[in-house]
């Protein structure tokens, strides 16, 4: 096993330390505090906003299964990168977006996932994320270690830019799309309209309008449904799938929660990632096309 870590600050950490426990490669966690001056501080030390600490979590993780780049986009699509010192209701310093890099490469891995993001067009302010040498990292009380795992709820993940009830996604989406979208459903191999699409352009969440793919990292996998070697940075979201008595890792839209298929580590590309998504979980918007419907 070849270990490495790094080291993510995002907002109120017990969210952050989830959904980089849902990782496959993920190794441990551990939330606590760093970047700031204090010694070895305490939670309601740093929640004074007067140490220079962030919640953060530390991530051990085997970089034969998951890769710095793909953490990062776990980091990113677990909180809003946009808002300066601040995540929802959670305000202060504490809570600011923050990669603490352990070496040049992940500093330069940090920064081009940053202007990749900044040139996409996801999010509609700049990405104010700060990237800067880690420091002494303290973990937290003990108490504050896996405490969603421990008690339940959610915190951090931000809530979807596009919210509506079953009952309005039954009337947006087709009887196809709302079974893949909403129900978590598999369209038949071979079936899909978008499978044999070889135009240039990019397909989005068929829900949202959330661009996901590029058509550039599309390829043949012979599978029955299309298939990409990677994602738009920060447009999806991977979790644990334990139905059907499997163990597969779920791909969520980032932006409204919508089940679009699931990711294998069997690609022949360079990357050894087969995102295999449903064709009615998207639209896809030709690159002549300078606009699209969002949803």
């Amino acid at each position: 096993m070849s270990l490495s870590y790094a080291i993510f600050a995002a907002g109120c950490f017990w969210g952050v330390q989830a959904a980089f426990d849902a990782a496959p490669g993920v190794v441990e966690t551990v939330v606590g505090y760093t970047g700031g001056s204090v010694v070895s501080p305490t939670y309601r030390q740093v929640c004074s906003d007067n140490t220079g600490h962030a919640e953060a979590v530390k991530v051990t993780f085997n970089d034969r299964i998951i890769s710095y780049e793909q953490l990062l986009d776990i980091f990113f699509s677990s909180h809003d990168p946009t808002t300066l010192n601040r995540q929802g209701p959670d305000i202060g310093s504490q809570y600011r977006s923050a990669i603490f890099y352990l070496s040049p490469a992940q500093k330069q891995a940090a920064l081009n996932k940053i202007q990749t993001l900044q040139k996409s067009g996801i999010y509609n302010h700049p990405v104010v994320t700060e990237v800067t040498a880690a420091s002494e990292f303290y973990p937290a009380e003990e108490y504050h270690q896996k405490y969603l795992a421990k008690h339940g709820g959610s915190c951090s993940v931000p809530k979807p830019q596009t919210e509506a009830g079953e009952r309005e996604w039954r009337q947006k989406l087709s009887p196809e799309q709302y079974a893949v979208l909403r129900q978590k459903q598999t369209e038949r191999p071979f079936s899909g309209k978008l499978l044999n699409v070889k135009d240039d352009g990019t397909f989005v969440c068929a829900a949202c309008g959330n661009r996901i793919f590029s058509s550039r990292d599309k390829f043949d996998s012979g599978s029955g449904w299309p298939s990409f070697d990677r994602a738009v940075p920060g447009s999806v979201t991977l979790s644990p799938d334990y139905s059907h008595g499997m163990i597969r890792t779920e791909v969520s839209c980032a932006r409204c929660g919508s089940h679009l298929g699931h990711l294998f580590e069997d690609s022949p590309t360079a990357t050894g990632s087969r995102f295999c998504i449903n064709s009615a979980a998207m639209d896809f918007l030709p690159q002549k096309s300078t606009s699209f419907n969002e949803k």
